[in-house]
């Protein structure tokens, strides 16, 4: 009996070695290669070009007709601005969370919406019988369509059912279960995935069908498999949040027909996912009033404006090494801002514990939320509040400087539409805003900071 081959892939860009190396040679990630049998070449189906049986053609540039992309406008406001303006025609939409996030109710959820607008959608899991499908649908509440439920996670019959059928909307829940039988490899496997998701962008490109895939998420956060599964997909969903929190943030990280970087806000309730319309009030819902340490801030969220609230907490330490811990917020980031504010400030911070979080569970990398992490934390090392209905902007340098951001005159309009009267903000952003009717304080540099309280 000949010995079985096999081949080592990396799962972080899928590149393929005859041998395992330490270090992937495409991508140069470390100990990323994982041994998998040699997967013969994919029977998958012969599938037209673009809908068509006609063989594909090259086209000159000027004869190509240029067109808005075909959109379904779900209704569901906070999804489709993440998408970018609703489903797109003919897209590969990969939607990856933690377990028990919402990922398969937000997407039932969606399939519900568009039965009712009298799309034919197909959702298929290889995870849950179609009873429990079921189930998870009474809780919902009534459906005014009806759409089908497949359970199966053969991909060939997948394949024939939606060549059969031609929905114009699928869902498969999720990409980890399903397999070929021409591929020796297990499910969840980098072959098994690389080669079922490129059936699936074959499926959705040459009959023009939506397909939502689920994709499971590792202990690092990312989604399970190699990357290259983010890479061949039209869009990408990440859905965040703590299980111990109502509160989830469908974020995309990833978009080929609209703006990244793009969240919606949802609340998880019995009856499943609510959109949150305002989540600048959802996020300074329980905001203390008069208490040091607490500062509010503008960030900016794709194009859209939301408030967050900062909580800094320093206090002297025992320990010989000072503790530094930070929630939503980049780690060194915070280690920076206070190495910045001993130098130029002469805080004795290396005698503190220091504990940043960002209040409601977002999290941010924004630069402009500099200033107001240095507001919070001089506001409780002194013990002094900053004054009510006051929010804070900006970018700190490393000498001290406090820089300019984007988009200032948005987050300004947000701060005045919730009923804040006093904006701190860097100086060369005061020409820009100086007429929006509210008490305007341009600063400079940290050594100005300590005036404001």
């Amino acid at each position: 009996m000949a010995k079985a081959k096999s081949v080592f892939f990396c799962k972080e860009c899928g590149a393929e070695s005859p041998k395992w190396m330490g270090q992937c040679p495409a991508c140069k990630a470390w100990d990323s290669m994982v041994e998998e049998p040699v997967a013969p070449k994919a029977k998958g189906m012969k599938l037209p070009a673009a809908g068509t049986a006609k063989k594909a053609v090259p086209e000159k540039l000027s004869e190509i007709k240029s067109h808005e992309d075909t959109r379904i406008i779900t209704g569901v406001e906070e999804l489709d601005r993440v998408l970018g303006g609703g489903i797109v025609d003919s897209s590969l939409v990969l939607v990856g969370g933690d377990p028990g996030i919402g990922k398969s109710t937000l997407l039932l959820q969606v399939c519900r919406i568009l039965a009712a607008m009298k799309i034919d959608v197909l959702y298929i899991s290889g995870e849950e019988s179609v009873r429990q499908i079921k189930m998870r649908a009474d809780r919902l509440g009534k459906f005014d369509g009806d759409p089908e439920i497949l359970s199966e996670n053969n991909l060939d019959n997948i394949e024939e059912l939606i060549v059969e059928k031609r929905p114009r909307v699928v869902v498969i829940d999720s990409i980890q279960t399903m397999f070929r039988e021409d591929i020796a490899a297990s499910p969840g496997s980098v072959s098994q995935v690389r080669e079922t998701t490129g059936s699936l962008l074959r499926l959705a490109k040459g009959y023009g069908v939506t397909i939502f895939i689920v994709g499971h998420v590792t202990k690092e956060g990312v989604v399970a498999g190699p990357r290259v599964l983010e890479h061949m997909v039209d869009t990408v969903l990440y859905f965040e949040g703590d299980n111990s929190s109502d509160y989830r943030v469908l974020r995309a990280v990833k978009n080929r027909f609209g703006s990244t970087n793009e969240v919606g806000v949802f609340e998880m309730r019995q009856d499943g996912l609510r959109e949150v319309k305002n989540p600048s009030e959802y996020m300074l819902a329980g905001t203390p009033v008069g208490e040091p340490g607490s500062v509010i801030t503008a960030t900016i969220e794709g194009t859209r404006p939301i408030m967050l609230e900062i909580q800094a907490l320093c206090c002297q330490t025992s320990l010989n090494i000072p503790r530094r811990t930070s929630v939503g917020i980049d780690y060194n980031r915070v280690n920076l801002l206070m190495a910045v504010l001993e130098k130029k400030m002469g805080l004795k911070l290396s005698f503190c514990d220091a504990y940043v979080n960002v209040a409601g569970g977002m999290k941010v990398n924004e630069p402009a939320l500099d200033l107001a992490i240095v507001m919070a934390i001089l506001s409780s090392y002194t013990n002094k509040p900053l004054g009510e209905k006051t929010i804070c902007f900006g970018e700190v340098g490393l000498t001290g400087e406090i820089r300019g951001v984007s988009q200032a005159e948005q987050r300004v309009a947000e701060a005045k539409q919730l009923g804040f009267e006093h904006i701190i903000l860097p100086k060369v952003n005061m020409k820009t805003v100086k007429d929006c009717g509210l008490k305007l304080t341009g600063v400079g540099h940290v050594t100005e900071l300590m005036r404001l309280f």
